[in-house]
């Protein structure tokens, strides 16, 4: 068996779904699949809606819970567009002509207890190189006091 970890496919999820109403036991489906047996019963557990038990598994409710699952994971951006950060630092850039390194300081002595409402002006910069083209991107670069090389 393969150490490394695999998501269940949608395919594998139908195998899983003909051998359970088949009656096989979780060792064989999971011997015949090449899994652990936990991930044949994790998988049939998250079939089941509500977690109540002897519910036949059915693969396509079992790949909508893992879409969904996923859809919550990753970090979440601290300088998300439309945010009070991102309005902040935008206005103390574009208007008040700040330099990075200021706005971050300024944020610091602001929140000193809420790391929620810091950023460091590493972020601050990549933040302005990763927004697209336009017209709002040209404005933040030519807010910068050194271009960069």
């Amino acid at each position: 068996m393969d150490k490394r970890y695999k998501h269940l496919d949608g395919e594998e999820r139908g195998v899983i779904l003909a051998e359970h109403r088949r009656g096989a036991s979780l060792r064989e489906i999971g011997e015949l699949m090449g899994r652990a047996p936990s991930t044949i019963g994790r998988e049939l557990r998250r079939g089941c809606p509500d977690g109540l038990p002897a519910q036949p598994h059915c693969a396509h409710r079992g790949g909508l819970a893992y879409r969904a699952r996923r859809k919550h994971c990753g970090r979440r951006r601290k300088l998300a567009l439309g945010g009070w950060l991102h309005d902040f630092v935008q206005g103390k850039l574009i208007y008040r002509r700040w330099s990075p390194e200021q706005i971050a300081r300024k944020l610091r002595t602001m929140h000193p207890e809420d790391p929620t409402r810091q950023i460091s002006h590493e972020t601050i910069y990549a933040a302005i190189y990763a927004q697209p083209r336009g017209g709002l991107k040209a404005e933040m670069l030519a807010a910068l006091r050194q271009a960069k090389p």
